[in-house]
Formats: structure tokens, C-alpha cells, sequence
């Protein structure tokens, strides 16, 4: 007699021979889908172009420009050159007219007073050559049109803040390129060293401008505020061994009470850093 015998009797005689355990039937596998690879980082993909009127020759032109959160950040360095997944938007700073020559920063791309105008006239516009005018900016390049908004700047006499903040951005697209300087280029370790220096020449004018700037000029300074202009000056004067003057700024800025818990946290970290450098070179005990 079985567990299910009889069910004919009920009118379902095909079930009394069934397996009460049957085994459950596994769903085909379906065949695993492709991963898809990440498209490679297109640089021209966070770039657009933008027009501009030259405020010297009152030409038309266009320039690359960079689209707002498309590239995704990474930090900072210590001395605030933020930094992004392969891409460096700094490259993208200044603003070079193609027709006669004039350079600036975006911060300061506005119209000029008639003085500046007919000075920059005088002593640049015209004499410019040789500029690229590539949709994708090496660091080459970029190098080459800070080198003319530095020019600009002291053609058209600029206040000591837009010099010192041109040589600044000027030293962390020379530290862009010292980063990712290919091992292979011919004489690798003379051409690292030159940028090595061509860094330090551009960040020690960067901390002179600045000094001068604080010392003559009302906040914002280049668009920082007070305690922003401190704690750089601090970290570019640690950069220098400049260890007193480093002290006194961070101190400055441990004690103000405006200043907001990331930036006493830098400063602290700072302060850390400072103190472990003068104890390595026998300055601190």
C-alpha cells in the first residue's frame, strides 16, 4: 500500500505512483552578461568652448573651459592645488586673446581701465607668437600661458595678489607635470630636477606677492579670506624652512576664533609637521 494509493478513487490516479520528494528543478544558468569596461577618460568630454571679448583689442575669440563638476576630486595638496582624477583643471586657467596676445587669469578676466589698456597695447599686443591654440592643453602649454598671464600682469602693473596668484597656479601645473613626467623622457633625472627648481622659483614668488599683498591690499585677497591667505602663507613658509614665521601664522590661526574646524585641523597638522622638521634639522629639542 503507498502514501498516495487509493486517489484514483478521488479522481486522481495519475498521482499515485508520484515521487513526494521530487526533486526541484534548478532554473537554467543564464549566461553571465559582459562587464563592461569604464570608457577611457576623454579630457575633451569636461571641456566646452566659451566666447569672450578681449578687453584690449576688443576682438572676439573663444576659449576652453571647463564644465562644472565633470571631473571628480581627489583632495588637496598642502598648499590648496586641489586635485582631480585624471584631469588637471588648472590647465585651463587663463585666457589667452589669439589676436593680441593678452593673458590673464579667469579670476580676473574682466574689463581693464584705459590706463592698463594702452599699456598692454603698448608692450604686448601685436608682439605675441607662437601660442598653440589646442583643444586639449598639455602641461607644455599650459606652462607657456602662465608664463604670458605672468606677463601680462606685470606689463599692465597688477596688484601684487593676481602676480602672486599667477606664479601660485604656475607652480602646481609645473608640479602636474613633474608628477606625471613619463620615466622614459631622455635625461629624465635633469629634467625633473629643472622642475624641481622652476617649482620652488614659482612658490617663493607666489610667498613674496602674498607678504606684500596682506601687508597692502583688503581682503579678499585673490579670493581668500584672512585665515585662508594665513594658513598658505604658513605652509609655503615651512616649504622654505622659514620655521618662525610658519609658527607665529599657525599660532594666528589656533587662536582665531572665526577660523573653522578644517582649517585649525590642517594647521594642527601643520604645526605637527613643522615641529618634526626643525627636531631632524637640530633646530628643536
Amino acid at each position: 500500500m503507498g502514501l498516495l494509493s487509493g486517489l484514483s478513487n478521488m479522481g486522481l490516479g495519475k498521482l499515485e505512483g508520484a515521487d513526494i520528494f521530487e526533486e526541484e528543478k534548478k532554473p537554467e544558468a543564464k549566461a553571465a552578461e559582459p562587464v563592461k569596461k569604464p570608457e577611457p577618460f576623454n579630457e575633451n568630454d569636461v571641456l566646452f568652448d566659451k566666447s569672450a571679448e578681449c578687453p584690449v583689442c576688443g576682438k572676439s575669440f573663444s576659449f576652453r573651459a571647463v564644465r562644472t563638476g565633470k571631473a571628480r576630486p581627489l583632495g588637496q595638496d598642502p598648499d590648496l592645488r586641489p586635485k582631480f582624477e585624471n584631469f588637471d583643471p588648472a590647465k585651463y586657467d587663463v585666457v589667452v586673446c589669439p589676436h593680441c596676445g593678452y593673458a590673464v587669469l579667469t579670476r580676473y578676466f574682466s574689463s581693464l581701465p584705459a590706463a592698463q589698456v594702452k599699456l598692454l597695447r603698448e608692450g604686448i599686443g601685436g608682439k605675441v607668437h607662437g601660442i598653440a591654440n589646442s583643444p586639449v592643453i598639455s602641461y607644455d602649454e599650459a606652462i607657456q600661458r602662465y608664463q604670458l598671464a605672468l606677463a601680462s600682469s606685470i606689463v599692465k602693473h597688477a596688484k601684487d595678489s593676481e602676480k602672486a596668484y599667477v606664479c601660485l597656479k604656475m607652480a602646481w601645473i609645473i608640479r602636474g607635470k613633474k608628477e606625471t613626467l613619463p620615466e622614459d623622457t631622455p635625461d629624465y633625472d635633469e629634467v625633473m630636477a629643472q622642475l624641481r627648481n622652476d617649482e620652488n622659483e614659482a612658490l617663493q614668488a607666489a610667498f613674496d606677492g602674498l607678504v606684500n599683498a596682506r601687508q597692502k591690499e583688503s581682503f579678499p585677497i585673490a579670493g581668500m579670506d584672512e585665515i585662508t591667505i594665513d594658513y598658505l602663507l604658513a605652509v609655503l613658509s615651512a616649504r622654505f624652512n622659514k620655521y618662525d614665521v610658519a609658527q607665529k601664522l599657525i599660532a594666528g590661526i589656533l587662536t582665531n576664533k572665526t577660523a573653522n574646524n578644517r582649517i585649525k585641523d590642517r594647521a594642527r597638522d601643520l604645526k605637527d609637521q613643522v615641529l618634526m622638521e626643525m627636531k631632524m634639522k637640530g633646530e628643536f629639542s
